[in-house]
């Protein structure tokens, strides 16, 4: 195995002149290997993944954490006929080398190219998307539920999956969704027999098990073969029709048992039939208990319980702080990545800079993250302020009513969150956080377009779904030093829930302030004064509408009016209502959804009258659809949200 190590460890610096990966372009040509081709296989995958991802950027230490799992999975089932879902699927990049995708490695996360993460019209190879974690349980069995529905109602197994399994980190198993789907899967029957799901928890983190010595290993081999489990299953129906006491007695020696294998206790309890821990590096270990449970006829859902390392394989990344989670493009040798110079900082930075020095002077100030602090700059928050920072995994709805506890007490909890996860806590929001109107801060970070995250990760639809519920305040900062006046002003706001959204990457470079201000809610501001166009911005598409007014009037001589919103919610009707009694043409101008700033803009004309006199009024939003990964620059344009689209619709009005 040392030598196996230091093999993988070194293969990024070699070229070697043959490769078990170039006859493989699908899992169906390795299932002749030998047990020896498929450890020089994954050698082979996770030379190809560092190589690829070195060019594009992505996420590495995930993927090669799991390199000999997906080739062991593939070389045990039938895929795509056999169901694997990865959780999250970050970790899927070996299961793409593997699965027809190798030669478009080098397009990940490029417009038109391979997504970062598993997605159904990609590959029938990927049963089920998942960018967000902890959704692969209730997926599988779902799937697995609906196998035996067929089998029952249509009474032919021809074109079911046989098995379905679940690949789900450590890290997701924090979030409450992953075990109210094991209560189900542990109760779950059709026909009266219960359904077979096979669950894989990644642990590479080794949070749940101490590591595996040799007994446990062999051990764990034994409870995985078709005579134990079929031993073990005679038993219990033994043990259930015993006294009581004698029961009693049984069962806790054999819980005992169990706890000399393995922590699978509560798994058990769930009613799962718990095999671990397992080597997930460790192909001889991997594969005979793969191969007992694709084999035997155990009904019900099953736990392996798998040990991995996080950037396995690549000393770059087993030597990072982070195992090179995330990564921009890299330097193999080295593992040094490629760092543009910003010309200026980040609105992630901005924040966490902002909301740091409030907390200096306000001890009731407290940071709250869902397993995102370096992403979000609670890591920063957290460097100065340990007790007052709060990662509660991944576990966003914990997270919102966690935070409204806080706030009863008179503490001034800010979510600091990606607008996409904030999705999954949508009822907290409302009902303990809204309907009882306590202030909790929400910052909420990703705002708009993402770029190589594509879909999953856009923060398209926040002031739509924020915005529609009564109490809510939403704030959109048109560069950083609004963002800045922003966190002062949700700092200071104590009478119900207040948000602010700002997007990823860098700001426009203007000047800081050194004391941010407090702004007068519900108040927007005009950016410059003109006639007939008015365009009224919300967030950071106002530069975009500066460069517009450029071109208006170097083209036609036209100077039009700008105006920043601020707020999405509550509405400065005044100002509103100023621009659309002395202009032509009104253009609302958001980096959100349909049914956001623009609809409640209309709403308030509407309602005024304000458009009975013949106003134009216009909406510029996000299309009504999903767009796919790219550079925001290209997504935006895809949008119609840059400044000449904006032009060219103003023209359109004159």
């Amino acid at each position: 195995m040392e030598q196996i190590q230091q093999k993988q460890t070194e293969m990024p610096q070699s070229d070697k002149a043959e490769s078990l990966l170039d006859s493989v372009m699908f899992p169906s040509d390795m299932k002749d290997f030998s047990d020896q081709d498929l450890i020089q296989l994954s050698d082979d995958v996770r030379r190809h993944m560092i190589a690829n991802v070195a060019k594009t950027g992505g996420h590495l230490g995930a993927g090669l954490g799991v390199v000999e799992l997906s080739v062991a999975l593939h070389a045990v089932f039938d895929t795509p006929k056999d169901r694997i879902i990865w959780d999250v699927g970050h970790q899927s990049y070996p299961h793409k080398i593997l699965t027809g995708r190798k030669d478009q490695m080098h397009t990940l996360r490029q417009g038109g190219g391979l997504s970062g993460f598993t997605k159904r019209s990609e590959s029938e190879y990927d049963p089920f998307g998942a960018a967000h974690s902890s959704t692969s349980i209730s997926a599988g069995l779902g799937m697995a539920v609906a196998r035996d529905l067929s089998k029952l109602l249509e009474d032919n197994e021809e074109g079911h999956s046989k098995h379905v399994i679940a690949v789900i980190g450590d890290g997701a198993m924090s979030a409450g969704m992953a075990y109210e789907a094991m209560n189900n899967a542990g109760a779950q029957t059709i026909d009266g027999k219960k359904s077979r799901l096979i669950v894989i928890l990644n642990d590479n983190e080794m949070s749940i098990a101490p590591p595996v010595g040799a007994m446990s290993r062999h051990l764990t081999k034994i409870v995985s073969s078709k005579p134990y489990i079929t031993a073990r299953e005679l038993g219990k129906k033994i043990t259930d029709i015993l006294p009581s006491p004698i029961r009693h007695v049984a069962k806790r020696a054999e819980e005992s048992a169990r706890m000399a294998l393995g922590s699978g206790t509560m798994f058990e309890e769930m009613g799962f039939y718990y095999i671990g821990p397992v080597d997930g590096h460790n192909l001889e270990h991997l594969l005979p208990i793969l191969r007992n449970i694709r084999d035997s006829d155990h009904e019900g859902p099953i736990l392996i319980h798998v040990i991995t390392q996080k950037g396995k394989g690549y000393l770059p990344a087993e030597n990072s702080k982070d195992k090179m989670h995330g990564v921009k493009k890299f330097d193999v040798i080295t593992g040094a990545q490629a760092k543009a110079r910003p010309s200026a900082p980040s609105y992630t930075n901005v924040y966490a800079d902002a909301l740091i020095a409030l907390a200096r002077k306000d001890t009731k100030i407290v940071g709250i993250t869902a397993a995102m602090p370096s992403g979000t700059g609670m890591d920063a928050f957290a460097q100065e302020f340990p007790e007052r920072t709060f990662d509660v995994g991944i576990a966003e709805q914990h997270a919102v009513t966690f935070a409204a506890g806080m706030a009863t007490e008179g503490y001034k909890p800010f979510i600091t969150i990606y607008s996409t996860f904030l999705q999954r806590a949508y009822d907290q929001v409302v009902h303990d956080v809204a309907i009882q109107n306590i202030p909790v801060r929400f910052a909420i970070d990703r705002a708009g377009l993402v770029g190589a995250d594509g879909q999953t990760h856009a923060g398209s639809f926040d002031i739509a779904y924020l915005g529609c519920l009564p109490n809510f305040v939403i704030m959109a900062p048109a560069d950083e030093a609004e963002l800045m006046h922003m966190v002062a002003t949700a700092a200071a706001y104590n009478d119900g829930p207040i948000a602010f959204r700002y997007p990823r990457g860098e700001g426009v470079g203007v000047a800081l302030p050194e004391t941010p201000k407090i702004l007068p809610i519900g108040k927007g501001r005009i950016i410059q004064k003109g006639k007939k166009i008015a365009l009224l911005s919300l967030g950071t598409r106002l530069e975009e509408c500066k460069n517009a007014a450029a071109i208006l009037k170097d083209k036609l001589g036209l100077e039009i009016t700008i105006a920043d919103a601020r707020f999405a919610k509550p509405l400065d009707t005044e100002m509103i209502a100023q621009l659309a009694q002395n202009h032509d043409a009104l253009i609302t101008i958001e980096e959100g959804s349909r049914g956001g700033f623009g609809a409640y803009v209309l709403e308030y004309l509407s309602s005024q009258g304000l458009m009975d006199k013949g106003l134009k009024i216009r909406t510029m939003t996000l299309p009504d659809t999903f767009q796919d990964h790219d550079t925001p620059s290209i997504q935006y344009d895809e949008a119609g949200l840059t400044a000449q689209h904006i032009a060219t619709l103003a023209s359109s009005l004159i």
